[in-house]
């Protein structure tokens, strides 16, 4: 009797190389750390000593930020969901994202409390991308916008072979998914949510509105941990150098961005002229503040949230 072979469907291939790739990032991260442990240690020390005050200024902006990312989601949908499950399923949802790859586990979480609140599984994902779209634009926005107010911090690089290879193939890639009928049926169902949120102004304002302070917020820490432990840059060019930071980390797929965005922050800041132990301190309070401290509570959010059948 012959088994006949198994064949992996789309989805589990996806989670299998977004598994790999996670775990090739964090083996590459520990190495780092490793290699780079004295300047750890000393980061660590340093924000043990570190002003206590901007420490709290910087926890109350983490804490804001999950009100915004819950305004967000709300501006991208045009029915009312109710707020305070609303505002704890974006809690749950930031201690699920550090612990799946590539954001699927904040994906996961808001779309079954989108379905819970009546939507079909359809309007829940676009209502996801709807969200996910604003903030890039958001991101994108803020990068020119504090470019501009930060000359020459941030250097593009000059075009070669390779970036061109890329976009070439980037273009190449939508226009071939803008063939297949079911992608074109998705992006049209995307488009007309997105018009019917801009035909609902306090929506719209709340999407666009619910972004921008979440990625503020976000800098805001940063920004409150470097005062901490005395690192002396402008706050628009912390700003900055998150964003840009933050950007490029979601470029690999680790669990709350984990490993990518610390080594990401760390280069962006002792290239600005950061001394390392400092910088360090920066990025490990930046973590402690919006992903260690609140990871076990918003855990026992989610259990309670799938407890009462909100997810």
């Amino acid at each position: 009797m012959t088994s006949e072979p198994v064949v992996l469907g789309p989805s589990r291939r996806r989670v299998y190389w977004h598994t790999a790739v996670t775990l090739a990032v964090l083996v590459g991260a520990g190495c780092l750390a490793r290699r780079h442990w004295p300047v750890l240690e000393r980061g660590a020390v340093g924000l043990a000593v570190a002003d206590q005050g901007w420490l709290l200024v910087g926890g109350a902006a983490a804490a804001a930020t999950w009100v915004c990312a819950a305004l967000a989601q709300q501006g991208a949908v045009v029915p009312r969901l109710p707020q305070g499950r609303l505002v704890a399923a974006q809690f749950a949802a930031g201690a699920a994202n550090h612990l799946l790859p590539a954001g699927l586990g904040a994906g996961a979480v808001n779309l079954r409390f989108l379905m819970r609140c009546g939507l079909s599984a359809g309007r829940a994902a676009s209502a996801l991308a709807v969200k996910g779209t604003a903030a890039a634009v958001v991101r994108a926005v803020l990068i020119v916008v504090l470019a501009v107010a930060c000359p020459g911090v941030l250097r593009v690089p000059r075009p070669n072979l390779v970036v061109l290879a890329v976009v070439v193939a980037a273009v190449a890639g939508v226009a071939v998914l803008l063939a297949v009928p079911r992608c074109r049926r998705a992006l049209a169902v995307v488009l007309a949510d997105i018009r019917a949120v801009h035909a609902n102004p306090p929506r719209a304002a709340a999407l666009w509105g619910g972004q921008l302070a979440f990625a503020a917020l976000h800098a805001l820490v940063l920004i409150a941990v470097t005062q901490a432990v005395a690192l002396s840059l402008p706050p628009a060019r912390v700003a900055l150098l998150y964003v840009a930071a933050s950007s490029a980390a979601a470029l690999l797929p680790t669990p709350g961005g984990l490993g990518s965005l610390d080594a990401a922050l760390g280069f962006a800041l002792t290239a600005s002229g950061a001394p390392g132990a400092t910088a360090a301190s920066a990025v490990l309070g930046y973590r402690l503040l919006t992903v260690w401290l609140p990871l076990i509570p918003g855990l026992v959010v989610l259990a309670v949230l799938v407890r009462r059948r909100s997810l």
